[in-house]
């Protein structure tokens, strides 16, 4: 891949890009990321999968003549939208995994599956039953989708936040690795803020890792599409992702990390989201990308709280402070605006970015607010004034390859930082950097990003520091982790 592709990894909230290219996907309209087989059902259409243009069909030829207005055993009619769609014990609107219809038609025990007796539906059509089903039981092309929407939580009380042993995995629900046709880039990682824990994003599901003995501990089930967000909360006991499919749907979900059961199902969009963050006591979650609003919705009920409209273009980075006191938020022309998370007033802008901004972090005093964008610069803000205090200019620069002329992209993909108010960073250098507290590299670790045969470019996306701050975890466009020390 030349220099000129790179674009394709243009901000590390955007890179769904990377994932649909990766991933092998004929037509991100209707799969975004296509399993092995379900090729054909990607090539089907253009449009959003609907039941009048594409599963009314399928229901008549195969379903009707036994759970039609003339027959209907079970006591279940599929003649019409509403009988199948209002149906919950039959679809759950953005989950094909735990829709009964998805089950029985691909039930490998021939006395189970429906159709009776009768071969399986083809393969098309059945990925077109779970398409329909993930981007939202639309009736027509002029529908909404029907997300149902979960809400039964209850914020930790801040004042608990040490009782008792961290949260860790302990009763998972039982998951199938989902295939895909190549590696997942890791567009999404977060390590809890008080175990030894690391969520990874990948396609349909979240992988959970324990991060000393670096063990798959289990997997969480995100079918509503690519996760591109992933946030523990500060509690440690909630994981928070944030995606869905480019152009058909956009949500947040809130896990319990110990028994990896959904406990909040928040916002209903049109586009996955890229941008998110929940609070710090666990009632707001604020989400953001290609509609340039920044939505804060309420954790305990799903209402919308706050639509902050400031924003020309999409929002590639969200982050509640610490405090709980300020939300900072930034988008894909350099733009970073202070709100006040409570009311949604607007603070202050802080001006330094002239491209992309790809990640905010805070520390965890709440004073200091750090920025990286594609234009190669991070920048520790101090948040009373909102002045830089500190700033590398070309903190990820390539070296120049021999024969090379013109501008060398210089992007910094993410940062985040640690429990001592050290921050680590990666880029296109495709190096890991530790900086101090006081803005002074500390650790510079080389990633070896071009094992095998592939000529594909590999760049590191994503990087977080382990509870301790011990360990700095990179994940890179090839789906691989890099377990690097940090001190």
């Amino acid at each position: 891949m030349n220099d000129s592709m790179t674009s394709i990894f243009s901000t590390r909230r955007l890179l769904l890009w990377v994932a649909l290219f990766f991933a092998t996907v004929s037509n991100p309209v209707v799969l975004s990321c296509v399993r092995a087989d379900e090729m054909n059902a990607a090539e089907i259409t253009d449009k959003p999968v609907t039941y009048d243009d594409h599963i009314a069909g399928i229901l008549k030829r195969h379903c009707l003549q036994c759970h039609g207005d003339s027959k209907q055993e079970a006591g279940l009619n599929m003649a019409s939208y509403s009988g199948v769609a209002g149906n919950d014990d039959l679809v759950v609107a953005g989950r094909s995994s735990a829709s009964r219809l998805l089950e029985i038609i691909v039930a490998e025990d021939p006395l189970e599956r429906m159709p009776p007796e009768n071969d399986a539906l083809p393969k098309d059509q059945v990925a077109l039953i779970k398409a329909w089903i993930d981007s939202g039981l639309r009736e027509n092309s002029g529908s909404k989708v029907a997300m149902k929407r979960e809400v039964e939580f209850t914020p930790t009380s801040l004042a608990n936040l040490d009782d008792g042993p961290p949260p860790m995995p302990v009763s998972l629900p039982e998951q199938q690795p989902v295939e895909t046709l190549r590696p997942f880039p890791v567009i999404a990682l977060a390590a809890s803020p008080r175990a030894p824990l690391l969520a990874i994003g990948q396609y349909e599901q979240i992988k959970l890792v324990n991060t000393e003995t670096q063990e798959p501990i289990g997997l969480l089930a995100f079918p509503e599409g690519e996760p591109h967000v992933l946030q523990f909360s500060r509690s440690g006991r909630l994981l928070m992702v944030a995606g869905g499919r480019p152009v058909q749907n956009g949500v947040v979900v809130l896990f319990d990390v110990e028994t990896g059961k959904r406990v909040a199902v928040i916002g209903d969009e049109t586009d996955a989201i890229v941008s998110a963050d929940i609070s710090p006591d666990e009632r707001q979650v604020a989400i953001g990308g290609s509609g340039r609003v920044i939505k804060i919705f309420s954790t305990e009920t799903g209402e919308l709280l706050h639509a902050l409209e400031k924003h020309t273009d999409w929002v590639t980075a969200l982050a509640f402070s610490p405090d709980g006191k300020l939300l900072a938020s930034a988008d894909r022309v350099g733009n970073i605006h202070l709100w006040d998370a409570n009311s949604g007033g607007v603070v202050r802008p802080l001006a330094e970015h002239k491209m992309s901004v790809t990640a905010l972090a805070w520390r965890s005093d709440s004073q200091l607010l750090a920025s990286s964008g594609e234009d190669g610069l991070i920048v520790w803000w101090e948040v009373a004034k909102g002045w830089p205090i500190y700033s590398q200019a070309k903190a990820h620069q390539p070296a120049r390859p021999a024969g090379v002329y013109g501008d060398i992209p210089n992007g910094v993909m993410d940062l985040r930082f640690g429990p001592l108010g050290e921050l680590v960073s990666c880029g296109r250098d495709k190096k890991v950097r530790v900086w101090t507290s006081g803005g002074k590299v500390n650790k510079v670790h080389a990633l070896d990003t071009n094992e095998g045969t592939s000529n594909i470019r590999v760049l590191p996306l994503q990087s977080v520091l382990t509870f301790d701050g011990a360990t700095a975890i990179t994940g890179d466009s090839a789906g691989a982790l890099h377990y690097k020390a940090a001190k």
